[in-house]
């Protein structure tokens, strides 16, 4: 019985191998009449809420390559990548774990049919000369990269932006099998890759020491299209919000029925100018994926002292705290929010449109960042944004946010609630005083010389791409 078995088995495992290599052959073949110029770029993950290789995508297109971009499409991408004619969107099935049976065997289910499900999506696809990877999520994608380029040709490139072990060590522990398992995994794909790109020094000096993994540090830089935004446009933005969102209305109606106004602007009825109304709240941003990386109980706390600050008399605005984003933990947080009893502090968690986003940055006063790195390694790309539309920025602190948040300078750091408690006084103690400390700091970034991200990409990846 065993023998008729073995040869079964023998014979399946040939004719695998035979389809393997007559696959390989025939890809390779079509890749050479492409003339390589078609890359693939990789997300196991939402596309709409992974900017960075968005911005990968988009400038791979700009610079002539055919370009697939591959992930879950959960949220809409920006309306460059839908409607760039050199770019084409692949959506995967996202898959989710097992309901029941041992967590290694629910993972284990996962793992193989999501390695499954992006094999068979790059047979469908033309052969790429490279293919992006984001990491995290790198398993199974390492893998699953590095066999289509043995197989097919081509060069992969894993995008470093954290450690995939550490994300899943905020669930499970640092010690934890599975764990223990992925950072195995990682390290050991990570090696594969014929070129390694990373977010910060810090990371690249890590990847070297620990991992033996020499990458290149590219900066994330912010988009073209964020921007401080023109009256016009946020009067309109805030009147749009305002039909969904009650902190965006104005408390008052205006005397003239033909003015429109919001909370924070009016248009005149006669001539149509947008003016900033006079004793307009102070609006603040900030935005999450809602994950265990990133503490919002320490901003609800802050919220609270300033609260208190108004009752005890203090001369501060009133605050509009919108806070953007889907996730995990927004349901406990919006509970928590739902609780609060605020007359001077206002809380808004919407989810914005891809083209609202950057208007509603460059309409803010203040921005908030809460990301506290799961290795400490990667710096918040919402902060990047913020600074591209000269928004002042208070962030909490972690190992390497000296790459980007010069305290200060650009913008003020902090450990805890206490302390971000205090900068909002200091900050809306003289709102809003052209001569005021927020000023100060949206001056300096105004005149500073920020690439944006396709001028930094060409100067630092085209080039790698080139001689890989």
């Amino acid at each position: 019985m065993a023998a008729p078995c073995a040869a079964l088995l023998s014979l399946l495992l040939s004719l695998l191998l035979s389809f393997l290599l007559l696959l390989s052959v025939w890809k390779r073949w079509r890749r050479w009449r492409a003339a390589s110029r078609h890359v693939a770029v990789v997300v196991l993950g939402d596309l709409g809420r992974s900017p960075r290789m968005q911005y990968h995508a988009l400038s791979l297109a700009k610079c002539g390559f055919s370009v697939t971009f591959l992930g879950f499409y959960n949220s809409k991408p920006r309306d460059e990548l839908l409607h760039n004619d050199r770019l084409e969107i692949v959506g995967l099935t996202e898959v989710n774990m097992l309901a029941a049976g041992p967590l290694v065997l629910q993972y284990g289910v996962k793992v193989v049919v999501q390695a499954l499900q992006l094999f068979w999506a790059f047979v469908k696809i033309e052969p790429a000369c490279h293919i992006f990877l984001q990491n995290p999520p790198g398993l199974p994608g390492i893998a699953v990269c590095w066999l289509v380029c043995c197989l097919f040709g081509g060069k992969l490139v894993v995008d470093w932006h954290n450690y995939g072990y550490s994300i899943l060590g905020l669930q499970h522990g640092p010690s934890h099998p599975l764990v223990l398992l992925a950072k195995w995994y990682e390290k050991f794909c990570g090696r594969l890759s014929h070129l390694n790109l990373c977010v910060t020094y810090a990371m690249k000096e890590d990847l070297a020491q620990n991992w033996s993994i020499k990458a290149v540090t590219v900066h994330d830089q912010p988009a073209s299209f964020f921007r401080e935004t023109p009256l016009d446009l946020q009067h309109r933005l805030f009147m749009k919000l305002g039909c969904v969102h009650p902190v965006f209305r104005a408390r008052s109606e205006p005397l003239d029925p033909a003015t429109e106004r919001s909370a924070f602007t009016e248009r005149d009825a006669g001539s149509g100018l947008v003016t900033l109304r006079q004793g307009r709240p102070a609006l603040l941003v900030s935005s999450t994926s809602w994950t265990e990386d990133e503490d919002f109980s320490i901003l609800l706390e802050a919220l609270e002292k300033y609260e208190q600050l108004s009752v005890d008399g203090e001369n501060l605005p009133a605050l509009v705290c919108v806070i953007t984003g889907r996730g995990p933990l927004k349901e406990h947080y919006s509970r928590l929010i739902g609780h609060k009893r605020f007359q001077h502090v206002r809380v808004c968690t919407p989810w914005l449109e891809a083209e609202d986003y950057p208007m509603l940055l460059g309409s803010a006063d203040l921005g908030v960042s809460l990301h506290k790195s799961s290795s400490g390694l990667d710096l918040p790309m919402k902060v990047v944004d913020m600074f591209g539309c000269c928004l002042p920025v208070c962030a909490v602190n972690f190992q390497c946010l000296h790459e980007l948040v010069k305290h200060e300078e650009n913008g003020l750091v902090f450990e805890d609630s206490e302390e971000l408690a205090a900068q909002l006084k200091m900050l809306f103690s003289t709102f809003p005083d052209p001569a005021g400390k927020l000023n100060q700091f949206r001056n300096t970034l105004r005149g500073s010389r920020q690439l944006r991200w396709h001028e930094s990409w060409r100067q630092t990846v085209l080039p790698l791409i080139v001689d890989t």
